[in-house]
């Protein structure tokens, strides 16, 4: 029988249960490994199936820096000298999402911060009692605490009192993902009432009469096997950047000329699963996107123009910010974006970068570098001008980039080109999914529960929700912290 992630099977056209469970879980990576975790722990029997050979998912991928806060502080954001009440890091989370916001996740998330940190230091998950002070997408010392938004920059620092979430776990070099889901697999491999499959591809799940998700169909060594689960399946199967159709449909403005970023799972088979239960979506055509223009950080002196030789962001502001600024110049008002640099700011960029941008255009006058890079004579012109005499004043009337980065451009200056397609570096991955409550209960277009299926992680639309607002450390936070929830829930729900 052929079977489609999106068309369900049916429980009366089972003939067998090759397996029985209280809860199966559709994915191996930090949302599946939490959700096992959370559902052994409230005495469920667990089944795991990961389509790879190796647990990790995008979580291994990633540098597993955890964005988390409020109540007062984490351990470590105490002993920095940090105090983060639950209200300014709600406010800031808010300004960060805005009209896409989920009041009640990111209610709960707050709520569940402090506990949630403390959940992973007794895992086994170190965390060392430092900050790095430094600006950094990733941080390569074994530091703890860093910013890995935009919190001092504006608009935000507007609406809550800066301060630092980002999570950084104690091992040096850009080795967190590998280490976090080592642990987390450790401490799933400890636990008896856990079973995991590996090589094992779930084809579609199975409903009841009723429209309750009683199991699913899982392809395990060529054989398509039926499992049964008395509590839920959750879905912890990531997103869908991988699958440039799904991309094409729902989110196609990072339809081209973008790479993706994840594992080769993220091709929105937990998505389709839920859609083919009646499962609603939410926050679809959004995506992570960054340009990553920092190291060296002192690229952030430098300012960033369109094809009109103007400023359309303020460059102190986070990467992914940025990121998406850019993108959507260039998907609606122009063909190129460069980067202006003069060389104190250039500094270090040919011995470390992410960005790869190249070097197209130089000028020992800001006018011959207007000429060089094709702008329309005398824009780059008024713009630097501008910026230099707002450099000078100690404040941009335009754009608000914090004095700490506002200095003159002084030639000579360098362009370095940020266009898509053109060598620049943009990564992306999906931020839409499955509609959940903060409980993991998979909802319906009309917001009602599915009895039996849960989701998190990227599978389910979380607390990010568009690069705009987006700090490092939100979906490995996120995906952690929903996992855990969907496995308490789908473990509350089996029948005594």
């Amino acid at each position: 029988m052929k079977y489609s992630p999106a068309s369900p099977c049916r429980e009366h056209d089972i003939d067998s249960w090759a397996i029985e469970t209280d809860v199966a879980i559709v994915g191996f990576g930090g949302a599946g490994a939490c959700a096992a975790i959370e559902a052994a722990d409230a005495n469920a029997n667990v089944q795991v199936f990961e389509l790879a050979s190796a647990g990790g998912g995008s979580t291994a991928l990633s540098s597993a820096e955890i964005y988390i806060g409020g109540n007062g502080g984490t351990a470590v954001q105490r002993s920095c000298g940090y105090e983060d009440s639950s209200d300014n890091m709600k406010a800031f989370l808010e300004a960060s999402f805005g009209a896409n916001t989920d009041p009640d996740k990111i209610d709960d998330y707050v709520k569940g911060g402090a506990a949630h940190f403390d959940w992973l230091v007794r895992m086994g998950v170190p965390f060392k009692h430092s900050e790095l002070k430094q600006r950094a997408i990733v941080a390569l010392t074994d530091d703890c605490l860093l910013f890995t938004g935009s919190e001092r920059a504006w608009p935000f620092h507007l609406a809550a009192e800066p301060v630092p979430r980002g999570h950084n776990l104690q091992v040096e070099g850009d080795n967190g993902g590998p280490l976090l889901m080592r642990i987390l697999t450790e401490q799933v491999s400890a636990r008896e009432r856990i079973s995991v499959h590996y090589e094992a591809r779930v084809l579609t799940l199975v409903v009841g009469e009723d429209g309750a998700v009683v199991g699913l169909i899982v392809r395990i060594d060529q054989q398509e096997l039926a499992v049964r689960v008395r509590g839920g399946v959750v879905l912890c199967a990531g997103g869908f950047c991988m699958n440039e159709a799904m991309v094409r449909r729902f989110a196609p403005t990072y339809a081209e000329g973008l790479v993706p970023i994840g594992n080769p799972g993220d091709t929105g088979t937990g998505i389709l699963m839920g859609l083919g239960v009646g499962a609603g979506v939410v926050n679809m055509h959004e995506c992570f996107v960054t340009l990553p223009f920092y190291p060296p950080a002192s690229l952030t002196y430098g300012i960033f123009i369109n094809d009109k030789g103007q400023r359309f962001i303020n460059e102190d502001t986070y990467h992914g910010r940025v990121g998406h600024a850019a993108l959507a110049q260039q998907r609606s008002l122009s063909n190129r974006v460069y980067l202006i640099a003069d060389v104190e700011a250039y500094g270090d960029y040919e011995t470390i970068n992410f960005l790869q941008a190249p070097i197209v255009g130089t000028g020992e006058t800001i006018e011959e570098l207007e000429a060089e890079i094709g702008l329309p004579e005398g824009t780059l012109v008024e713009t630097l001008t501008r910026y230099n005499a707002d450099a000078e004043a100690g404040e941009d009337r335009l754009f608000h980039k914090s004095a700490s980065w506002l200095r003159r451009l002084e030639p000579p200056l360098v362009a370095l080109d940020c266009t898509i397609g053109r060598g620049a570096f943009y990564p992306f991955f999906t931020l839409g999914g499955l509609d959940t409550l903060p409980s993991g209960e998979v909802l319906t277009a009309q917001r009602r529960p599915i009895v039996g299926l849960y989701a998190a992680g990227r599978t389910a639309a979380g607390i990010p929700r568009t690069a705009a607002g987006y700090a490092s450390g939100m979906s490995v936070g996120d995906a952690t912290y929903s996992g855990r929830m969907a496995g308490r829930s789908a473990a509350a729900a089996v029948l005594p």
